[in-house]
């Protein structure tokens, strides 16, 4: 096989593991019932005229599973992160205290759960687009090879190649959503 189709199946498979690691990323974010500081340190706050992320800004614990504490770091940004979860689609309603704004995770109901996992079911979705959307650009780049005088069969090899990688990583996006599916239902 060419020095070409080998950089281009590290390629793909580089790029199928990111594919990856943002679906986890995302998923991760999905709250399950329990207090997780990844369900709001990406969400920006007005910091001097600047949108920050509230992880930039104060310190997010889980004293407890149905409890968040954000501690920011300068007091006059409790009324600004308290403004930025009450314009979130998180649903929750911040307690602003003296040096702090708690959030109070309310149970879910079975409904609500329901929604969960379609948007974790759509999450995964939009990874395995992603990583299909790999694969055609890596197969179209191989075709090119091909025109430039590459074996036709070494690049029949390597679309068998790319696509035993993308079944691999299909696999593992369905394992992610069944984890986090069954996260969700059982909490």
């Amino acid at each position: 096989m060419t020095e070409e189709i080998n950089f281009y199946l590290s390629e793909a498979e580089e790029s199928m593991q990111k594919a990856l690691q943002h679906t986890n990323v995302e998923l991760t974010k999905i709250r399950a019932g329990r207090a997780s500081a990844s369900m709001v340190e990406d969400l920006k706050v007005d910091y001097y005229g600047t949108p920050t992320a509230f992880s930039q800004v104060a310190n997010i614990s889980a004293p407890d599973s149905r409890t968040l504490l954000i501690r920011p770091w300068e007091k006059n940004m409790i009324g600004e992160i308290s403004k930025a979860i009450k314009a979130s689609d998180l649903g929750l309603n911040p307690l602003t205290e003296a040096d702090a704004v708690r959030l109070n995770i309310p149970a879910l109901t079975e409904e609500r759960r329901r929604e969960l996992v379609k948007q974790a079911k759509n999450e995964t979705e939009s990874g395995k687009i992603r990583v299909r959307n790999i694969r055609k650009d890596v197969n179209d780049s191989l075709k090119k090879l091909q025109k430039e005088g590459t074996a036709e069969d070494a690049v029949k090899d390597a679309e068998g190649k790319v696509q035993k990688l993308t079944d691999s990583y299909i696999v593992k996006m369905d394992e992610l959503l069944s984890k986090k599916e069954a996260e969700i239902m059982t909490i």
